[in-house]
């Protein structure tokens, strides 16, 4: 039976890179046993292959069918093994543990003296490093062995220990609860957008005011400062407070540069917390402030000391390629930022297998939204449908909504009216469905089903009334997110003007930055 690449031991033989090829051959080479073992001649034959596919495995010999599991599963642990060896994949985390492994050895052979040495550099190590589960876990092993051989140059040993260890946990109850309110908070974001009504504003507040633990906030460490402002950033996007959005990101960005140790240590959290603050800015339209982050955060990820992996590539492509599209929104340069596309989506086949779904269709609305700004609407249409006939993505309802409302103002533009009733009902039924149906919404619906009854001397008139109706929304709580996915005030400006939408948008940047 042929099966994708979804197998978990060719992906991981695909995701390796030359040299971890070669250090893995090295690794197993070192015993001559290995050098026609099963498992070796596998991996041989997996590193060739284009695709899994287990009939052609069992009948090129290397292993019988019965075998099989069992020989991918050596193969795959062998792997690990040789890639926990490689000095790429080792941080200070992995060197903790490591001492900890060690200072185990140590205290099981009896060997008390060396072990508290070691451990205690480690804990030393841990704790400069803001690894406090480590740090724990350290003090109590410390504890146990302390319980056996009691040492005579500290006399107050045992005080000393306990009073570590309840500092260190106290410190780690209040980063887990920080850290589990963030992760709800972000959970809600992804799977439901910005809140909707009050009912919702106040329930949102509830829960995070209810679960944000009390602590002094002078008197914890990076780690825990860092939870803080993520929860604090997560609650204000979901409440659609930007400005407050744009505090607490430049607060957790601000952490980084003042330790930097950390960035090396969290390249993830730092190349997210850049994300969120140029998201921000985006939101509130500062583009020189917006391009300065945007230059900044580039220099840094551009320079040869930033860590580099699979997952740190992805990710620094996924951030610069999200803003660089971006800045074109903010002025209307929609003709220039085309010019990104072909780029972007070859460089999305390289990652096809480490960016997930959702952030596939927050580039193809990016593209949709770029090609319309550019009048370009066949093609807006062409990106939409790939979200909308993604049948899987669950996530951001509000996403699949606002690309379904742009659907219809795209099919409208291309006059392509024939598929307009169609697309009506189906947009009406999945934004009921969804329980997203808000009088912005219900306006654009409306207006867009009377087309087909406005004399076209008449349109301009129409135009300007469904503008003067929407205009009163642009500031409400709840129906403001609409215009963030979808700019429909310069669109309706630029039907009323006999002007491109670009021109529009592009006048009131000028405008707004005017000396």
């Amino acid at each position: 039976m042929t099966k994708d690449q979804k197998d978990n031991l060719f992906a991981l033989v695909k995701s390796l890179t030359k040299s971890e090829k070669r250090q893995f051959k090295l690794y197993v080479g070192r015993l001559d046993v290995n050098s026609d073992s099963k498992f070796l001649n596998l991996f041989n034959f997996l590193d060739k292959a284009s695709s899994y596919n287990e009939a052609a495995i069992v009948k090129s010999g290397i292993v019988k069918k019965q075998q099989l599991a069992n020989v991918k599963a050596h193969l795959y642990k062998q792997i690990l093994i040789s890639l926990k060896l490689s000095p790429s994949h080792q941080n200070i985390r992995s060197q903790i543990r490591e001492q900890l492994d060690f200072a185990s050895i140590l205290y099981h052979k009896g060997l008390y003296k060396q072990s508290l040495k070691i451990l205690d550099k480690a804990k030393e190590l841990a704790i400069t490093n803001e690894e406090k589960n480590l740090a724990f876990e350290i003090v109590e092993l410390e504890k146990i062995i302390e319980s056996q051989y009691i040492t005579r140059s500290i006399s107050n040993r045992a005080d000393e220990l306990a009073l570590q260890a309840k500092s260190l946990s106290a410190q780690n109850v209040i980063a887990s609860k920080l850290s589990n309110l963030s992760l709800q908070l972000y959970s809600t974001i992804l799977k439901t957008g910005y809140v909707k009504n009050e009912e919702e504003s106040q329930k949102v507040t509830k829960y995070f005011n209810d679960r944000l633990p009390k602590f002094n906030f002078n008197k914890v460490g990076f780690r825990e400062k860092l939870w803080y402002y993520k929860a604090q950033l997560w609650y204000s996007f979901l409440m659609q407070d930007f400005l407050s959005c744009y505090k607490y990101a430049s607060k957790w960005v601000d952490l980084f540069y003042q330790n930097t140790g950390m960035i090396h240590l969290n390249p993830v959290f730092f190349l997210k917390g850049n994300n969120y603050l140029l998201e921000a800015i985006f939101y509130i339209r500062n583009k020189p402030k917006f391009l300065q982050k945007l230059e900044e955060f580039k220099t840094t990820v551009n320079h040869p000391k930033f860590p580099k992996d699979e997952n740190v590539a992805s990710l620094v492509f996924l951030y610069t390629n999200f803003h660089n599209i971006n800045a074109h929104f903010i002025d209307g340069s929609f003709e220039e930022g085309l010019e990104l596309i072909p780029k972007i989506e070859k460089e999305l086949e390289t990652f096809k297998d480490k960016i997930d779904a959702h952030h596939k269709m927050i580039f193809y609305y990016k593209f949709a939204s770029l090609h319309f700004g550019a009048g370009n609407n066949k093609e807006c249409i062409r990106y939409l449908d790939k979200i909308i006939s993604n049948k899987s993505l669950s996530m951001r309802e509000d996403l699949l909504c606002f690309s379904r409302v742009l659907n219809l103002v795209a099919h409208y533009e291309a006059g392509l009216d024939y598929h307009l009733e169609t697309l009506l009902r189906s947009t009406y039924k999945f934004l009921i469905k969804m329980n997203d149906l808000h009088e912005v919404q219900k306006e654009m619906i409306k207006f867009i089903k009377n087309l087909q009854h406005i004399y076209p001397h008449d349109l301009k008139d129409a135009f300007k009334e469904l503008l003067i109706t929407l205009k009163t929304y642009e500031d409400h709580p709840y129906e403001r997110r609409a215009f963030l996915y979808l700019d429909i005030i310069s669109w309706l400006e630029s039907k009323i003007e006999n002007k491109p939408v670009s021109d529009i948008i592009n006048q009131k940047y000028l405008t707004r930055y005017a000396p």
